[in-house]
């Protein structure tokens, strides 16, 4: 008998490899931080030092959020339904700037929490204070790919633009190497980065082959700002600075016209749809069909918290496909099996991850999520994808193992203290409230 270190048996195996393959009463074994061993057997030819009974229920890859800015859990609903301008220059402009790194620690920890129990293993974030971020990955047995956001103005954390460089270089040899976090390159925007920045970022990631995210086009505005200054659109302006290439990871890409989809496709420029949060700040909808269509590759992410105000992507796969539906007019946009391959593998490749993680394949790292299907709003059960984008929530999410180690159990932490976690955030909230009342 073949033996392994876990076994995760009488699930309904998700897999999503090439062939979309389906294992009903399957089973997966855990070797190390690989998957070791993948069937569909009774009784399941493994022996394994623990089993873990699906009990019917989905077995999947873990989520992949392709885009968040995890600390922002601390300013979730600080200040809601205002004007965007009003809410950043009244309300999170000050709190930032009084920022230091525990809050940013605590922040992230609070986003870990809340990811893992909705079954996210894996996310991409770009804020301030980085460093804290990929630590309390690392501490809470999450796997990202995290970037120091650059910007023209001086920033609560670096200073200086020249000094922004240096700590990302800091990044890029400090996690160099380490199983769970990966660095990126990360200019905020066109509207907020000149010329010469945004052409010294892409050389650092050319240089040490990591991705460069950026937000592109995600409104109306920016789009007119761009032809007015630069009299081209967004994308144009970017090609012309010799910016563009399969390293970039473009969040937004709210308005982009039929030429730019053609220039994003062109140049293997990979993207990450943020539904909830263009729906909030009413950026508007991301032509997320056409992109799939030219074969741009395209994943799914939340956003920050004080723009979604949640990290829960199952139901941002809900609200991404419902939001295609209505935008296009087409109930049959963006089925569900294509939306699962957004939040999935798709999400790696975004990453350039996905010869590690995003599909159930032996050899590949062991990030799996368990979702309990005994539930009314899950019953009956015909069609597993349709049931998972539509259907399935946070709460549903009972056990997720990442990197081979197990690290949520019947909806218990083993990697951190939520308590702890919890107790910590409300002590940073009273600041955030003292920061507010005296700007």
């Amino acid at each position: 008998m073949m033996e392994a270190d876990v076994v995760i048996a009488n699930g309904t195996l998700l897999t999503m490899d090439a062939q979309m393959s389906v294992f009903k009463g399957g089973f997966i074994g855990v070797t190390g931080d690989r998957i070791s061993h993948i069937g569909e057997e009774d009784p399941v030819p493994i022996r394994a030092k623990k089993v873990i009974d699906a009990q019917g229920g989905f077995v999947l890859p873990g989520l992949v959020n392709g885009h968040t800015h995890a600390p922002m859990t601390l300013f979730r609903g600080l200040a809601d339904d205002l004007p965007l301008m009003e809410w950043l220059t009244e309300y999170i402009f000050p709190a930032e700037s009084r920022m230091d790194k525990d809050f940013v620690r605590t922040g992230a920890m609070l986003a870990c929490a809340e990811m893992i129990l909705s079954g996210t293993t894996t996310f991409c974030d770009m804020y301030l204070f980085e460093d804290e971020v990929a630590e309390a990955a690392q501490e809470t047995g999450m796997r990202c790919v995290v970037g120091e956001v650059l910007y023209d103005f001086p920033s609560p954390n670096y200073g200086p633009i020249e000094k922004g460089f240096e700590y990302t270089e800091f990044l890029i040899r400090k996690w160099s190497g380490n199983p769970l976090v990966s660095i990126a390159v990360e200019p905020h925007s066109l509207y907020t980065c000149n010329a010469d920045l945004l052409t010294r970022a892409n050389h650092l990631a050319l240089t040490h082959a990591v991705p460069l995210v950026i937000h592109v086009a995600e409104t109306k505005n920016e789009v007119q700002e761009s032809l007015k200054k630069f009299a081209k659109r967004p994308f144009e302006y970017l090609e012309s600075l010799g910016l563009l290439g399969p390293h970039i990871i473009a969040d937004h890409c709210v308005h982009v016209n039929d030429s730019e989809i053609d220039t994003i496709a062109r140049n293997q420029i990979k993207v990450v749809h943020n539904p909830e949060s263009n729906m909030k700040l009413a950026s508007g909808i991301c032509p997320v069909s056409k992109l799939l269509t030219k074969g741009v590759t395209v994943g799914l992410g939340t956003d920050g918290c004080a723009s979604n105000n949640n990290l829960d992507l199952l139901e941002e796969m809900d609200m991404a496909a419902k939001l295609q539906k209505v935008g296009t007019m087409d109930p049959t946009a963006l089925d569900a099996p294509t939306v699962l391959r957004m939040a999935t593998i798709s999400g790696a490749k975004v990453l350039g991850l996905e010869n590690l993680v995003g599909s159930l394949e032996v050899g590949k790292k062991a990030d799996i999520i368990l979702l309990d299907t005994r539930k009314p709003h899950l019953t009956p059960l015909y069609n597993p994808y349709s049931h998972l984008v539509y259907s399935a929530r946070g709460n549903d999410v009972t056990h997720a193992i990442i990197n081979g180690r197990l690290v949520l159990e019947n909806r218990r932490f083993l990697s951190l203290d939520l308590e702890e976690v919890l107790g910590r955030a409300k002590e940073k909230a009273q600041k955030v409230l003292s920061w507010v009342s005296r700007s």
